[in-house]
């Protein structure tokens, strides 16, 4: 069974070589590197093709002009041919050598179309010390209401429901994965399977969480993306889940 690891970068000179060493340490080896990059200007570029002949043909990349992070994922599920596809992005890296291994095996063992775990966030300055820890093992799809979802990088999809239920939608800033996971579970009622495995490791800063403007675009953002598939929320439900954050700190 093929997995296809999807990368998006841009200017990550300083973290994506995290990103590629932590897939070449995967224990199993039957893995397609995808790096999208944006079209960097920083020394990301040198990152890529110095590693690229570790991979030994398994690696493939481009480096141009995108619409944003989303189009840019849309472009690596494109050219992915496994059979499992999930996204890892730039600044991340895999928690430990046998995270893919153990996905693949709950793909084995369930007819499911999707697997999904936890991950867990860190400081650069202090790696090894968790600050927040974000577990999807309570999720349910009812939960997307209230914008609560699994954890986006550690989700991953069989390549052939993309082409049931679309790609991410270019037109979002930042909630287009929120939105996908609404079409995904709600709309078309994929068949998922929770894996009690602390997927990646995460910097904080996302784009997501920087800063309350970040927080209220995401809040629109998720409302718009219950909308336009038919499924009622509003912002005070949305909003629960920056409460229900609260007791993922790590303090």
């Amino acid at each position: 069974m093929k997995v296809s690891i999807i990368t998006v970068s841009y200017n990550s000179a300083s973290t994506l070589y995290d990103s590629i060493k932590s897939v070449l340490s995967q224990t199993y080896s039957d893995i397609e590197y995808i790096i999208i990059d944006g079209g960097s200007e920083d020394g990301t570029l040198d990152v890529i093709r110095k590693n690229e002949p570790l991979f030994d043909g398994r690696m493939k990349w481009i480096s141009e002009r995108d619409n944003g992070i989303y189009d840019a994922m849309n472009k690596g599920i494109r050219m992915a041919s496994g059979d499992i596809v999930g996204i890892l992005n730039s600044d991340d890296y895999f928690t430990s050598d046998d995270v893919i291994e153990r996905m693949v095996k709950a793909f084995v063992d369930s007819d499911v179309d999707a697997v999904y775990g936890d991950v867990h966030f860190i400081n650069d300055t202090q790696p090894h010390k968790c600050i927040r820890y974000y577990s999807s093992k309570l999720f349910r799809p009812l939960w997307l209401r209230f914008g609560f979802m699994p954890a986006h990088p550690s989700f991953y999809c069989r390549r052939e429901v993309f082409g049931k239920v679309g790609l991410y939608k270019t037109d979002y800033k930042i909630g287009a994965d929120y939105e996908m996971m609404v079409r995904l579970f709600l709309v078309h009622h994929i068949r998922a399977k929770y894996l009690h495995v602390d997927f990646v490791t995460m910097r904080t800063g996302g784009a997501s969480t920087r800063d309350i403007n970040s927080r209220l675009q995401l809040i629109k953002d998720d409302i718009r993306g219950c909308r336009e598939n038919g499924i009622y929320t509003n912002a005070f439900m949305i909003g629960m889940k920056y409460l229900y954050k609260i007791f993922e700190l790590k303090i």
